[in-house]
């Protein structure tokens, strides 16, 4: 099925073998409608990988839970891939545990890979495949049933936008179009865990916007998305939080806005883009003048700065009122640069 048999085309592959078929998991559970809800959860113990004299990931402890989307944030070599690597058993840890809905993937792997879909480096699709034709043979792999194969590559490939290449030749695809088929191999059996390694490097801008909104749109179905970046800014687009790596150790994990609030005084960011430019009045007399506004301030004509006090509370009245202004807002984001800024300070700090 994989075009390169290198250890990165041998990766997407191995993964689908061991996500195969699905079972039920005695993993932790939310209320929902009256009805018990599956709370997805991949969690790091101790978690070590050493290569003789080389740490790649020391004594990593991190859980999370429920659906969202994690930012896993560092630069190259600090951990990221390796830890991911771990947590589908691609690689054995040196000691510590991996476990995805309190489940060792190690000691139980085919139970614990289960409800996971993966994406880990680049694997590739033979050119003279279309997706309709790979996608048949990774479901047949994962043991899907004839009967819902076809229905369920028709719906991945509508979740990545590729319905009108669904058919024609992978070898015709840009790299954008073919990562696109890669995260609909993920998307196979319905998993509510989702692990990405980088899955935007390599893409031209255009290509990376596409698969940013693949992910954005994939959050809101109960799904945990534990996506490793070394880009600040995508994180902020995409990540509801963030857990920064370096030199294999945990620096921090919380919400972007508690992270950027903890190094900002107390204060958080806001980056809001605007379909024209707004009056120097509104922004000075009425935005600048909410109770939980700090400053308020253009970055250019149609893009704002809003720093705050308070948390997502806050943040979510703060963008309701300024809706009702009507000043065309488009977007509302906490801001990269302010991530960017306690990025940069943690990071130096471990040098």
């Amino acid at each position: 099925m994989w075009g390169n048999l290198s250890s990165r085309g041998s990766v997407c592959a191995h993964s689908i073998i061991e996500n195969s078929p699905r079972v039920s998991t005695p993993f932790k559970q939310e209320l929902c409608y009256g009805f018990r809800i599956p709370m997805p959860s991949i969690e790091a113990f101790n978690l070590s990988k050493q290569y003789g004299a080389f740490c790649a990931l020391s004594d990593l402890n991190l859980k999370i839970e429920g659906a969202k989307c994690v930012g896993f944030l560092g630069p190259n070599g600090s951990g990221k891939t390796t830890t991911l690597k771990m947590f589908t058993d691609l690689i054995r840890p040196t000691k510590g545990q991996a476990l995805i809905n309190g489940i060792n993937v190690h000691t139980e792997k085919k139970k614990a890979l289960a409800s996971v879909g993966t994406l880990i480096e680049t694997p590739e699709i033979y050119a003279s495949l279309t997706p309709r034709e790979a996608l048949s043979m990774i479901s047949e792999i994962r043991g899907i049933s004839a009967v819902e194969r076809m229905k369920q590559i028709e719906t991945v490939v509508a979740e990545v936008h590729m319905e009108e290449w669904i058919d024609k030749r992978v070898g015709k695809f840009s790299k954008g179009m073919k990562q696109r088929i890669c995260i609909a191999s993920a998307l196979l059996g319905n998993p509510s865990i989702i692990l990405l390694d980088e899955p935007t490097t390599g893409l031209d801008p255009r290509g990376m916007s596409e698969v940013r909104d693949i992910i954005k749109s994939l959050k809101g179905k109960n799904r945990l998305i534990f996506m490793s970046s070394h880009i600040l800014s995508e994180v902020s687009d995409v990540c509801d939080e963030v857990a920064m790596i370096d030199h294999g150790k945990l620096i921090v994990y919380d919400t972007l806005s508690n992270v950027t609030a903890r190094f900002s005084g107390g204060n958080n960011v806001v980056e809001v883009g605007l379909a024209r430019p707004v009056d120097n009045e509104i922004l000075n007399q009425t935005i600048a003048a909410f109770p939980s506004v700090v400053k308020a301030e253009k970055t250019d004509d149609k893009n704002l700065k809003i720093i705050f006090k308070g948390g997502l509370d806050v943040q979510e009245l703060l963008l309701s009122e300024i809706v009702k202004l009507n000043i065309g807002v488009v977007s509302f984001k906490a801001s990269s640069s302010e991530l960017e800024d306690v990025y940069l300070k943690l990071i130096s700090a471990t040098l």
